[in-house]
């Protein structure tokens, strides 16, 4: 099942990063960085998952709080530029 999980996340990030790259505006491209995040932590968890530690856990929560912070201050950054 974790192997489903893990393509399905793939698929997701593969999805993210065309966005980034193609992305036609600045904010789409922000949006897809984040979710590329998402993406990461949502795999790193799931791994922990299948291997019953939770050793991976710390990571997962410094990089969500990177991500949270990243995408907060872009969204000042995108705001105060007016567009």
């Amino acid at each position: 099942m974790t192997t489903v999980v893990f393509v399905v996340l793939a698929v997701a990030a593969c999805c993210f990063l065309l966005r980034a790259v193609i992305g036609p505006s600045l904010a789409d491209r922000i949006v897809a960085v984040d979710g590329l995040i998402i993406t990461a932590v949502a795999g790193t968890l799931i791994h922990a998952a299948d291997r019953g530690g939770d050793y991976f856990l710390s990571l997962a929560v410094v990089a969500s709080f990177i991500g949270f912070v990243g995408s907060t201050a872009a969204a000042r950054f995108i705001e105060r530029r007016g567009g």
